[in-house]
């Protein structure tokens, strides 16, 4: 096939549940190509020599190697190359911001200049992790294998599973420590199942403890067990707690009854299944008239999780217009669709509540744009006397979360910026404490999966190298 014919192929929609059904339901909105479309897809891959779409992966994916396999139909062998730098296919064809990674740079995007119609790089990276089984897993680097050394694996999220994955496969004993019940870190109590099914991250973790890790949950390092007790037992330490600190908009009525983080409002609905009244008994705020502030991809969860939980309304409130939003556009488009109110260029000023502290309205002000700020956006300026109230039951704040506070506050040696984050040695991942590397979102505040699998692999070869020099 010449470039000229892979540059006629249309762009491959994604097959997706209907607005007016899915929000009734917590079942997957997106439903996955079929083996003909992820093949078509594929094909529009003009395998340029220099590879620029790998430029915008953190973990270097080969990206036309795998396509060139899926484009013939040989979805394991697709896989297989994935595998070898991505532990999570699965995960990453689903949540990552592909128009800003990979298929920023794809040369079929750029030559149709439109982002959006460039090679689907992340929908047969899905169909393939989704259909092609198992891969072999990788085996051990002979020059560690049997080796004795332990490795401590605090946190169990992308950055974690990576790290614990590489750190096994180098033939190294490895502990991976999780607060909650279940592993998974934000793929399972940040993210809805309605992006991405937790029976996903389950399969992954099995693969981890297929690979010898062993995983021990309910334990909270830094209270049950202190990083410097854990140091004693363990040859090498990695920290990948993650930025699950809710931030607050710190205006008057945020103490009311109604008011939630979006973390709290996520996480009982999507770890502890508070959407399955059959078989959970969490208890959940039922808001009927619903505010979420905040513009990006856990406002857009927040959001369109309260429309599956029973909302009649929900209205999003951002202070900037939609240009500045930095959701993703599918994110935003589904929310769209499903019914959530867009209320652009305001902002809550204050939450009212009633004779019983709960809430009752959402006291809103207009904003206008003005210069632009640090991030590049305009900046959000208030309209003086433009005060409106907003009749809502329920706000959930999603403005933002910081690095988990706990192991940096029971923890003096190790150095933390003004914000929490663990400062770390670029190239190593290693914290001021020898032996204790860190790395994903408690690195680099909150992020991508995939720039947060890349802080593992930096961090576990890290690891290898100072306990290759410490034999």
């Amino acid at each position: 096939m010449t470039n000229k014919e892979r540059m006629a192929i249309p762009p491959q929609a994604m097959p997706e549940q209907k607005p007016e059904v899915r929000r009734h339901n917590m079942g997957e909105v997106a439903l996955g190509y079929t083996a003909e479309q992820a093949k078509c897809e594929a094909s529009r891959c003009l395998n340029c020599p220099t590879k620029p779409c790998m430029q915008g992966c953190p973990v270097a994916i080969d990206i036309p190697g795998f396509l060139a396999k899926a484009a013939e139909g040989d979805f394991s062998g697709a896989l297989e190359i994935i595998r070898r730098t991505s532990l999570l296919p699965a995960v990453c064809g689903r949540v990552c911001p592909q128009e800003k990674q990979c298929q920023k740079f794809c040369t079929v995007g750029k030559l149709l200049k439109d982002v959006n119609k460039a090679v689907a790089i992340g929908r047969v990276e899905r169909f393939c992790a989704d259909n092609a089984g198992a891969a072999p897993s990788q085996g051990q680097d002979q020059s560690s294998a049997g080796s004795a050394k332990r490795v401590a694996v605090i946190g169990s999220g992308p950055a974690s599973i990576t790290c614990a994955a590489d750190c096994a496969r180098a033939g190294y004993q490895v502990t991976m420590f999780e607060a909650f019940h279940k592993c998974g870190g934000v793929l399972v109590y940040g993210i809805p199942e309605f992006r991405l099914p937790k029976k996903i991250v389950e399969r992954e973790i099995e693969g981890l403890k297929k690979l010898g890790v062993r995983i021990e949950t309910n334990g909270v390092v830094g209270r049950t067990l202190k990083l410097d007790e854990l140091k004693k037992d363990y040859d090498a330490c990695f920290i990948g707690t993650g930025a699950g600190l809710p931030k607050f908009m710190n205006i008057e009525g945020e103490n009311l009854l109604g008011v939630f983080s979006a973390n709290e409002y996520l996480t009982r609905s999507n770890l502890m299944k508070a959407y399955d009244n059959e078989h959970a008994f969490t208890p959940f705020w039922h808001g009927k008239r619903v505010a979420v502030l905040g513009g990006g991809n856990v406002a857009m969860d927040a959001a369109r999780t309260a429309l599956r939980l029973g909302a009649e309304e929900v209205s999003l409130v951002y202070r900037r217009s939609m240009n500045e939003m930095p959701a993703r556009a599918e994110e935003i488009h589904h929310a769209q669709e499903e019914g959530v109110e867009f209320r652009c260029l305001q902002n809550a000023k204050r939450v009212l509540g009633d004779d019983k502290g709960r809430v009752r309205a959402l006291e809103c002000l207009r904003y206008e744009l003005g210069e632009p700020d640090a991030s590049g956006r305009r900046s959000p300026v208030a309209v003086a006397g433009s005060e409106f109230e907003l009749p809502v039951d329920t706000v959930i704040v999603a403005v933002g979360s910081g690095a988990n506070p706990l192991i940096a506050a029971t923890t003096p040696e190790l150095n933390v910026d003004r914000k929490g984050h663990v400062l770390v040695d670029e190239k190593t991942g290693m914290t001021s404490m020898p032996g204790v590397f860190a790395g994903g979102d408690i690195v680099l505040g909150a992020a991508t999966v995939i720039l947060a699998m890349g802080e593992g692999r930096r961090a576990a070869a890290g690891i290898k190298a100072y306990l290759e020099n410490a034999s």
